[in-house]
């Protein structure tokens, strides 16, 4: 199987535990690598014959910007089921970084990994 990336996707979303937190957005670096066959496409040149990244990415910062999760844990999950179930990717792998949520650490987030590889 093949895999689609979007790396680096920055959303500015309301997310945390702590009451300031819910007052203010901070921003969150989202990863995503998804199963696709690429085959298709890739004799096609045609982008209907593929996972539209854009398409992904777009609903991926609508989610993001609207959802108000307390926990990185959360929006990861919820970015992992619209990914499978509405673009129909039988395999998902999302990291989503708080960048500045740890004083000292560059980054702070989870990994996770949804449905069965190819």
């Amino acid at each position: 199987m093949d895999t689609i990336y979007l790396h680096g996707l920055t959303v500015d979303a309301v997310i945390g535990i702590w009451e300031w937190e819910r007052r203010i957005k901070q921003k969150v670096v989202i990863d995503i690598d998804m199963d696709a066959d690429i085959r298709k496409a890739a004799a096609s040149d045609a982008v209907e014959d593929t996972l539209n990244y854009k398409a992904v990415a777009k609903r991926i910062v609508e989610l993001a910007e609207t959802s108000g999760f307390k926990l990185v844990e959360t929006l990861a999950e919820r970015i992992a089921e619209v990914v499978r179930n509405e673009f129909g990717v039988p395999w998902v792998r999302v990291r989503v970084n708080k960048p500045g949520a740890i004083r000292g650490s560059r980054d702070v987030g989870v990994l996770i990994e949804r449905g069965v590889r190819a």
